[in-house]
């Protein structure tokens, strides 16, 4: 238990901090040195969150047996949210990464994520059905856009200019969603000392966000493109 006690501890500060500075990445001057320093400030976070989750999930599942079915789901969605948070950080900087391609791309270090993320996203949402949970469920129906967007956009050539700067910020806003899900899942209640919390709320992040993903593609869409709005 002592290790896992390190991963928790760990998997705390580390989701704090991501949930903190990356609003300083939004609001700052893209591309410039504040922009790239807490940018990898955040992704480091991330990495973090990702591997003490994937470590406390699978250890509340394999191999403590005092794990209750309540735990254990639980745990498969704290799983899960490694998946999905990784998913997508690592899309935002591979987009980065391949910024000057012309053509699809087909390598394993692009589509590998985004397959784990679609096949993930199904077993766990009829895991959800099987054991009629609600977030478990519903939830990786987020997984699966995400998922299925990022396959779409590394097997197309892309189409209009910028391309890489909007997919950058749909990927790690879409990060900011998993992560803030799982603080409402897991941290909140926790911080608050509460029971149990709506199943609505849980899925606040995705509903608020959203939009906003969708409004930061459509300006700076018609910003590279020169289309005045």
């Amino acid at each position: 238990m002592v290790l896992f006690d390190f991963f928790r501890i760990a998997h705390i500060i580390a989701g704090f901090t991501a949930l903190v500075i990356f609003w300083i990445t939004v609001i700052v001057k893209k591309g410039g040195p504040l922009h790239k320093r807490i940018g990898w400030l955040y992704v480091y976070s991330m990495a973090i969150v990702a591997i003490s989750a994937f470590y406390m999930g699978f250890f509340r599942i394999f191999i403590d047996k005092s794990s209750d079915t309540g735990v254990i789901s639980f745990s498969w969605f704290l799983v899960y949210i490694a998946v999905l948070s990784s998913a997508t950080v690592w899309y935002g900087l591979r987009v980065l990464r391949y910024k000057r391609r012309t053509t699809r791309n087909v390598r394993l270090d692009v589509l590998g994520f985004p397959v784990l993320l679609f096949l993930s996203s199904i077993g766990i949402s009829v895991y959800g059905f099987i054991i009629n949970m609600s977030l478990l469920s519903y939830f990786p129906l987020v997984g699966l856009f995400l998922s299925g967007s990022q396959l779409i956009y590394w097997l197309r050539k892309p189409a209009i200019k910028g391309h890489w700067y909007i997919e950058h910020l749909i990927g790690m806003l879409s990060c900011s969603i998993s992560t803030i899900t799982a603080f409402l899942v897991f941290g909140a209640p926790r911080l608050l000392n509460i029971d149990s919390v709506s199943v609505i709320l849980w899925f606040t992040p995705t509903i608020l966000l959203t939009p906003v993903i969708i409004g930061f593609s459509v300006y700076y869409g018609n910003k590279f493109n020169k289309v005045r709005v």
